[in-house]
């Protein structure tokens, strides 16, 4: 159960993200006349990346760094965590060439790295925020986290001010 409220926490903040992303092509899009709509890839690589994160969690990606002042630490394992899916992504697309009858020697002259790298870059900067609330997550522990973010009876009990 810690497990699915992990990725389903994850999951909806990169959602959320690439939504608002797709959501700013599909109107970049209808400026010039062409009707684009595709939330399913935004929540498909959400799912997909979130997975990555948690497979890089259990592999213990980025722990070295948790000594480090939190900002810091942040920092560290959103770059981290995004070369960990630049190399995925890198991989994705060399597998969808290699099905569509590509030889690797022609599937790896076809990945767009630019595309590659800002798609990167976007999810560098999606995951600063991500990783810097579950560092303070980790130092906090789960139950004063949660009361400080979400408010609940508890707040009293754990120290925390009221949320209004």
């Amino acid at each position: 159960m810690h497990e699915f409220r992990e990725l389903l926490e994850i999951f909806l903040y990169l959602a959320f993200f690439f939504c608002a992303l797709a959501t700013y092509g599909m109107l970049l899009l209808d400026e010039f006349h062409v009707k684009y709509w595709n939330y399913a890839f935004a929540l498909i690589n959400a799912l997909v990346i979130t997975k990555v994160i948690m497979i890089g969690e259990y592999a213990h990606v980025g722990k070295r760094g948790e000594t480090k002042p939190l900002l810091l630490s942040a920092v560290w394992k959103a770059f981290l965590f995004g070369l960990l899916v630049f190399g995925f992504h890198v991989v994705e697309e060399l597998v969808k060439r290699l099905v569509h009858g590509s030889d690797i020697a022609t599937a790896s002259r076809e990945i767009r790295v630019d595309q590659l790298l800002g798609r990167s870059l976007v999810v560098f900067c999606t995951f600063i925020p991500l990783f810097a609330f579950r560092e303070f997550r980790r130092v906090m522990g789960d139950d004063k986290f949660h009361a400080l973010v979400f408010g609940s009876k508890e707040n009293a009990k754990a120290g925390l001010p009221a949320a209004n």
